[in-house]
């Protein structure tokens, strides 16, 4: 049975939610003898709490599983600091939707004790890497598990770009953006899109045009192994924005190339064992129950 002795925690500041939920889980895992790793910026907010701080980049090194108490975004930017390292993350969720976080704050103690003893899902996550070029040289770079996004910025100006899919033309587009999504992002900026809703087990990207110019224009799925590139419009009059995963962003100028794809590394998810992927769309999407009110 895989052995978790040292515990990170990550938390989501500026809620003294998660500030109460991690007093709670620091203190089952002391009063289970397990050594606990508090990440440095949510110790600042924890006067006297008497553990060992690290930066999020060296809980990846040291850590044999981290609990992150907050939201999916939470979980997002842990997942592109730790899947380096393939550390295993669980997730509590004190956010709105908790896709990625499934664990409720009134069960944590039980979930948490049911992973500890080897009861539990793992899955791996594939991330998406986006570079930005001009002339040649990279200018910027950025890592996702939901998705990375070409958009105006606070232009409300259409974008024009090609876009390249292993090398093949696809087409030209004027559109308020492309949203290039893995399986885990299908059920957030994409779906707002109109994008299809993929399991994660799937190794495939979609490919989400934003509002295009042309009705015809469609969310395309593709192999996963695929590598994309957009060709910013050189004509175009504005500088639109890379967004990875809405939180870190760059600047392209006119006849950028962006290019996204696999990022070797995976995150390695841990959910309870009563985790169902269908129940958590049914649950957060509004699906309808079974007819005749029969229950799970």
């Amino acid at each position: 049975m895989e052995q978790f002795r040292n515990i990170g925690i990550i938390g989501r500041l500026g809620s003294t939610q998660v500030l109460d939920t991690i007093r709670r889980l620091k203190k089952f895992l002391l009063d289970r003898h397990l050594h606990v790793i508090l990440e440095d910026t949510i110790a600042e907010v924890l006067p006297g709490h008497g553990l060992q701080t690290a930066s999020r980049k060296s809980l990846g090194e040291i850590c044999d599983l981290v609990i992150v108490i907050g939201g999916d975004g939470s979980l997002l930017g842990a997942a592109r600091a730790l899947c380096r390292h393939k550390t295993p993350v669980l997730g509590v969720n004190r956010g709105s939707l908790g896709f990625l976080c499934d664990i409720r704050p009134d069960d944590l103690e039980m979930k948490v004790a049911e992973v500890l003893e080897g009861n539990f899902l793992s899955e791996n996550r594939f991330l998406l890497q986006a570079e930005v070029r001009r002339n040649g040289e990279a200018i910027g770079q950025g890592d996702a598990l939901n998705d990375v996004v070409l958009h105006p910025g606070k232009s409300t100006r259409m974008i024009e770009f090609e876009l390249y899919i292993d090398g093949q033309f696809v087409c030209s587009q004027k559109a308020d953006g492309l949203i290039v999504s893995t399986p885990t992002g299908s059920t957030a900026y994409a779906l707002s899109a109109g994008g299809p809703i993929m399991h994660p087990k799937l190794d495939a990207i979609v490919v989400v045009p934003m509002y295009p110019h042309t009705l015809s224009s469609r969310p395309i799925v593709v192999d996963g192994n695929s590598e994309l590139k957009i060709v910013v419009s050189k004509d175009l009059q504005i500088y639109p924005q890379v967004s990875c995963d809405g939180q870190n962003h760059f600047t392209c100028a006119p006849g950028d190339t962006v290019t996204v794809s696999k990022k070797p590394q995976k995150l390695r998810l841990i959910h309870p064992l009563d985790h169902n992927y269908y129940e958590v769309c049914r649950t957060k999407l509004g699906w309808g129950s079974r007819l005749g009110g029969g229950g799970d």
